[in-house]
């Protein structure tokens, strides 16, 4: 999958999560065989810019190119200065986002609000995609609700402003993350359009991933919660789009040895005291298929000492990993 002169591969992309594809995160997945990782979506709002969070989300220091970062906003000059802002810091991809139906986001106009306004969507990204020569990508939603439908309306805007690539979740904002996604106006869409496009929602295995390419004709896949507590999901895809077969599952010691080293870089960036309380969500992720994880967790989120979060994660995963070793 080609973006402007950048060459995606794999074509499976992690789709950008407020509150969880941060750095540590972005690194991880990138290096179990994600082919591109946005940052989380970031305000363009000035009197923000050097807030910690952003600050956070603006750093790409030794990340894997290309560095793809995700804005939003609602004002066009605006939008265009911190696209600017960002390709002078490294970005190499701006990636707007006009899907996420976050409430708070909404509320603002941002988000999947904007598709609500046709000539705001256009004025933001002719505005964007003039502001920088890094190419800028579109990541929408089918709709605002389920009798407005007008992904396909957008997507044309997008082309015709100069949008190198759009990602289409398959949901409405109204649905938020409930029922279930819908491909065929991505189908719809990628017969409609010359530009790439990343088909989003619901992918959470190889299989599934085999089926949405099959039915959209997507140019490549992003992954969003399925890949919470399961990044080595995109490697598991790419071998099974290669050859049609499964890789193994990964045996507890596997998992706890990943999750340890995503613990250790989480303590690392945010600092321990930090890095422990915002490492417990994705420990709670990584163990929901795993069985005791009910008083691991208990006992785990007691923990504000960042050795013994480690400690007690890894005794964990080494006992299940004798209790099926005995098993087998």
């Amino acid at each position: 999958m080609r973006i402007g002169s950048h060459c995606i591969d794999p074509a499976l992309g992690l789709a950008p999560m407020a509150g969880v594809t941060d750095k540590p995160f972005r690194l991880l997945c990138r290096r179990m065989g994600a082919g591109l990782a946005t940052s989380e979506m970031t305000s363009a709002n000035p009197q923000l810019r050097g807030s910690r969070k952003s600050i956070e989300r603006l750093d790409h220091a030794g990340e894997p190119g290309p560095i793809s970062v995700q804005i939003a906003g609602t004002e066009p000059e605006q939008m265009a200065e911190f696209a600017r802002y960002n390709v002078d810091r490294g970005a190499e991809i701006i990636d707007i986002n006009m899907g996420c139906p976050a409430k708070k986001v909404c509320k603002a106009w941002a988000g999947s609000a904007l598709m609500r306004d046709a000539g705001k969507v256009e004025a933001i990204l002719r505005a964007v995609v003039g502001a920088v020569d890094t190419p800028v990508t579109l990541k929408i939603r089918t709709g605002w609700a389920h009798d407005a439908k007008n992904a396909p309306v957008v997507a044309r805007i997008a082309e015709d402003a100069g949008v190198k690539a759009l990602a289409i979740h398959g949901r409405t904002r109204d649905q938020k993350y409930q029922g279930s996604a819908e491909y065929d106006t991505i189908a719809a869409i990628k017969q409609a359009i010359s530009i790439p496009v990343w088909a989003n929602g619901d992918v959470d295995s190889p299989e599934k991933a085999r089926q949405v390419l099959d039915h959209t004709g997507a140019d490549g896949l992003l992954i969003g919660r399925a890949a919470q507590g399961r990044p080595w999901l995109f490697e598991e895809i790419r071998y099974f789009l290669d050859t049609g077969r499964r890789l193994p599952e990964k045996s507890p010691a596997e998992v706890g040895a990943i999750l340890g080293e995503h613990l250790e870089a989480l303590h690392a960036f945010y600092g321990e005291d930090r890095g422990v309380r915002i490492a417990r969500k994705h420990l709670g992720w990584y163990v929901k298929a795993h069985p005791g994880r009910e008083v691991f967790v208990q006992q785990v989120n007691r923990l504000d000492d960042a050795a013994a979060q480690i400690a007690r994660t890894r005794a964990y995963f080494e006992r299940l990993d004798d209790v099926l070793g005995a098993v087998a």
